[in-house]
């Protein structure tokens, strides 16, 4: 099985390094990731710049087993150039996508920022099953000695399962201790106070990202942000689907 590794923390990050050794007993490893950090990129794709596709023949320490390409793109580009730069736009020669380990949560409202997530979404609309991975903490130089217990045991079982077109798997890990797995829906959240102006040795404004995340349902069991708080990993099944079935 031809397996497809992506992040937006760029090819030479820890969770791509670690997710390659974790993921070669699966198959043939392709690694195509941004050439630095696309954090919050979402699902963007690259439309008014050309995007270049490289080989890197001698990736170094990790990589050694892997077929490693480094782009300009996006983590969505990433998928794009997959399919139709390495495989003539034969997404079936494709038969797992994962991305990350992201640095830091991509539970909640995260997901619709994710680059991670962004590429993961790209792979279930061409009907590749995929997988996002990411660990809720923001260090260059996180551990993830206990996520990766869990890795090939998760990756095994959900591809394994019958995955329905247009459908991927955002998977959370909380920091430290893991007292179990949860199946869960993506809690009601958003952000506020996002945004802190400073001024320049110029004097002009400009901003910066800060914002506080608010939990808006804190007490409902069945949600990832839930599981997190309770030492759980978080597995959400994710749709590109965006229809409000409700309102019709």
């Amino acid at each position: 099985m031809n397996i497809l590794i992506t992040n937006d923390d760029g090819w030479g990050s820890k969770g791509i390094l670690t997710l390659v050794r974790l993921m070669l007993p699966f198959g043939h490893v392709f690694v195509i990731a941004p050439d630095s950090p696309r954090s919050g990129a979402g699902a963007c794709i690259t439309v008014n710049k050309p995007m270049y596709l490289t080989r890197v023949d001698n990736p170094g320490e990790g990589l050694e087993q892997a077929e490693v390409y480094v782009t300009n793109g996006t983590p969505a580009d990433c998928l794009k150039l997959a399919i139709n730069a390495l495989f003539g736009g034969d997404e079936k020669q494709i038969g797992l996508v994962v991305s990350g380990i992201n640095h830091g949560s991509n539970a909640s409202i995260n997901v619709i920022y994710s680059g991670t997530m962004g590429a993961c979404l790209v792979a279930a609309e061409h009907g590749i099953p995929a997988i996002g991975f990411s660990y809720c903490d923001h260090a260059p130089d996180i551990d993830l000695s206990e996520a990766e217990k869990y890795i090939p045991e998760i990756t095994r079982h959900l591809v394994e399962e019958e995955v329905p077109y247009g459908i991927c798997y955002n998977v959370n890990f909380p920091v430290g201790a893991i007292e179990g797995i949860q199946w869960t829906r993506q809690c009601r959240a958003h952000w506020e106070k996002e945004l802190a102006p400073q001024t320049d040795a110029e004097g002009r404004t400009f901003y910066t990202l800060v914002g506080n995340f608010v939990n808006l349902e804190p007490d409902a069991e069945d949600t990832d942000e839930y599981a997190l708080a309770h030492h759980r990993i978080s597995i959400t099944p994710t749709s590109v689907d965006l229809t409000a079935y409700q309102q019709l």
